[in-house]
């Protein structure tokens, strides 16, 4: 069966992005849209845009002035300042900009005004197509009460929970004890973590509620909040509906999202390790159920919680491309942004449901910029290097990277912190995650601090591997933090041999510059001591034309790869096995990032490190006298005042940057001597807000 752009149905999406000549604009496709986004989304968009000949409008604010969505797109529009409350999501600016360019139709990405009705009704009275669904759906599935009630009434399974508004953190607390803890606070016109937490307890209520509200009228100008049930230990798994305005629809499978952290999701696939068919095909058509109940056209993502026991709750619909829509696209071959603009247009669907075939498997990884080993903790500043893996498409595997940033760019404290969105495919999932594994080896970012460690770390755990997670997963598998990768011993002894023989090749290289001797071999030995923290490893090197033989523990390692002295990535094969490793140049060695595991490896010759072994370690200052700020960011207020008395786990100050709320706690007793920091004050990481005596 031919799919919609000349391609069997199934084939990894890649390959269709690439074939330029198979999509045909149609004779009543728009001439130009403008995407009302920003970032990775933009530039997915005006891809897509791009292949079908339609000429594409970006807006920006002034801190994307140099954006790369700025950059790709035909023509581009300055819409304000940086706080998206005075660019991205300002209706009339929006407008002014469509009526600036001619623009005949809107991509509204996600986030932002992609699930606002008020801007979908603007457009419609300007004359511009919304490319996305009708008002009324918009206005039915975005509010989440009245979402719940049209889900049940469609036969969809639901959530336990409060369906009205509730006024106050008061009444917030006598709900949730009725409904019984733990529960969710959920902003109803919610969306990508924002506006969400759990609460365990009344007092979780009574805080969380009101920082809850606050971020949900910062993020999307509406602070109505509900509650429902929080079932414990779900898997997230949503479907992806596709509907037109005649009247069709087809779901095209699931993605299983449940490695969260803090109500977002950081790793997903498609399909899910956990549904079977009956599942897949029940959740599919219930999904298409409440699609058509509200009279549901273009893209949209039904999500449900699924229990152990494989019995699935309706949590939400989103009126929108999803941020994960890249694996679906990976496992059927279908194009969402191009449909979604065909649909916008008039067209039928040229898809049904039995035309819909899962091929392989597909993981993405989100990137962010925030700090692993900080909590998570957003982090911002200048991409000093940017380099991801290269995009390839083979039968056996496919890479695709959908970014919105380039080497030298910005990462603001005014929007969400995602870099990009790393995707792999494979015939099976094993495939799929090994792929992945060698992509985020070999994908480097320097200049903030940024999660592909703990991206590394998720591939590789055993309980990923196997399929069995819950969205518990980093909360039960990191519940003191991400602390870095313990790599098994195997792993380190090819690490010390790949960095044995790295450091000859740069001693060979250091004494040919300086001119020393001509005969280079008689100064560079071949005995090494290999340490890494406790880790020690004495090796012996013997190389040749192609690589080199590393003695190491009475084995013998073949070390070859592609490795020259200034290289930051590594691509090696070590005893018969790959090894890409990011480099950095440290005294005597390297420091090695792979896998999720940062590295110092010191390589020295025998009689250096004897004379290392008996030097003392430093010590790091003392600064548990201080709270620091563990993030840029904007101070929203700080509750305690000098000489006050503060217990453990007190909230002492809330710090808002990217969007988020992050409440700082007291880790002991203690009693304020100074208060450094002020509501409205912009921090920088470890700057100074209170100290204690």
């Amino acid at each position: 069966m031919k799919g919609l752009f000349g391609h069997a149905t199934g084939q990894p999406f890649l390959v269709l992005i690439r074939q330029k000549d198979r999509a045909s604009k149609g004779t009543d496709m728009f001439d130009k849209i403008l995407i009302a986004n920003r970032g990775e989304i933009a530039c997915r968009v005006i891809k897509t845009a791009r292949r079908l000949g339609i000429t594409t409008v970006a807006v920006y604010s002034d801190a994307d002035r140099r954006a790369l969505h700025v950059q790709m797109a035909d023509e581009a529009v300055h819409i304000g300042p940086p706080q998206a409350n005075q660019s991205y999501i300002v209706i009339d600016k929006i407008m002014d900009a469509i009526r600036q360019t001619g623009a005949q139709a809107v991509h509204p990405g996600y986030g932002f005004l992609s699930e606002n009705p008020k801007f979908a009704e603007a457009l419609a009275a300007e004359g511009v197509a919304f490319i996305g669904p009708p008002v009324g759906a918009i206005e039915a599935m975005g509010d989440k009460i009245t979402s719940k009630k049209i889900a049940a009434e469609a036969g969809v399974s639901t959530v336990p929970g409060h369906m009205g508004l509730i006024a106050d953190g008061d009444e917030a607390v006598k709900i949730s004890g009725e409904i019984g803890y733990p529960v969710m606070l959920k902003a109803s016109a919610g969306g990508g973590g924002k506006g969400m937490r759990i609460a365990w307890s009344e007092d979780e209520v009574r805080e969380g509620f009101q920082a809850s509200k606050n971020e949900a009228a910062a993020s999307f100008g509406d602070d109505r909040m509900f509650i429902e049930k929080f079932v414990t230990q779900p898997r997230h798994i949503e479907i992806q509906v596709l509907c037109d305005s005649h009247g069709n629809g087809i779901y095209l499978g699931e993605r299983e999202c449940s490695i969260q952290r803090r109500n977002q999701k950081v790793v997903e696939e498609a399909p899910s390790p956990f549904l079977d068919e009956a599942t897949r095909q029940a959740m599919g058509e219930q999904s298409l159920a409440l699609a058509h109940a509200v009279g549901y056209s273009s893209a949209g993502t039904v999500e449900f919680i699924v229990d152990g026991n494989r019995d699935f709750y309706f949590l939400e619909m989103n009126t929108r491309l999803q941020v994960e829509h890249p694996v679906t696209e990976l496992i059927t071959g279908v194009d969402l942004v191009e449909q979604m603009i065909r649909v916008a247009a008039g067209e039928k669907l040229a898809l049904t449901q039995d035309d819909v075939k899962l091929n392989g498997w597909a993981m993405e990884s989100r990137l962010y910029a925030e700090d692993p080993y900080r909590n998570f903790l957003p982090s911002i500043g200048r991409l000093t290097r940017y380099r991801p893996p290269e995009e390839v498409v083979t039968d056996a595997h496919v890479v695709r990277n959908d970014t919105g940033v380039y080497e030298g760019g910005e990462i603001s404290m005014y929007y969400d912190p995602m870099i990009a969105k790393l995707c792999t495919w494979g015939p099976d999932r094993g495939s799929a995650i090994a792929a992945m594994r060698d992509a985020l080896d070999g994908f480097e970012v320097e200049g903030i601090g940024h999660n592909l460690p703990f991206l590394s770390a998720v591939m590789d755990h055993p309980k990923f591997i196997s399929g069995d997670m819950t969205t518990a997963f980093i909360a039960e598998e990191y519940p003191d933090g991400f602390q870095g990768v313990a790599l098994p011993d195997a792993h380190l002894t090819r690490i010390a041999a790949a960095c044995a023989a790295m450091h000859r090749v740069a001693e060979i290289r250091r004494t040919r510059v300086s001119g020393r001797m001509d005969n280079h071999e008689r100064k560079v030995g071949s005995d090494w001591v290999v340490t890494m923290g406790e880790h020690r490893f004495e090796c012996a090197v013997g190389a040749d034309q192609t690589g080199a033989d590393v003695t190491i523990g009475g084995e013998v390692l073949r070390v070859t790869g592609n490795w020259t002295p200034g290289d930051q990535l590594a691509r090696m094969v070590v005893g018969g096995e790959s090894l890409v490793m990011k480099v950095g140049k440290i005294t005597q060695g390297f420091r090695i990032r792979t896998r999720g595991a940062d590295l110092d490896v010191r390589v020295r010759t025998p009689r250096q490190a004897e004379l290392a072994a008996l030097m003392p370690n430093k010590l790091p200052p003392d600064t548990s006298k201080l709270l620091l700020c563990p993030m840029p960011g904007l101070i929203v207020r700080v509750d305690v005042i000098e000489g006050d008395e503060v217990q453990e786990g007190q909230a002492l100050a809330v710090v808002e940057a990217m969007k988020m709320e992050n409440i700082l706690r007291a880790e002991k007793q203690g009693v304020v001597s100074k208060v450094n920091a002020a509501a409205g004050d912009s921090l920088a990481v470890d700057d100074v807000i209170l100290e204690f005596e």
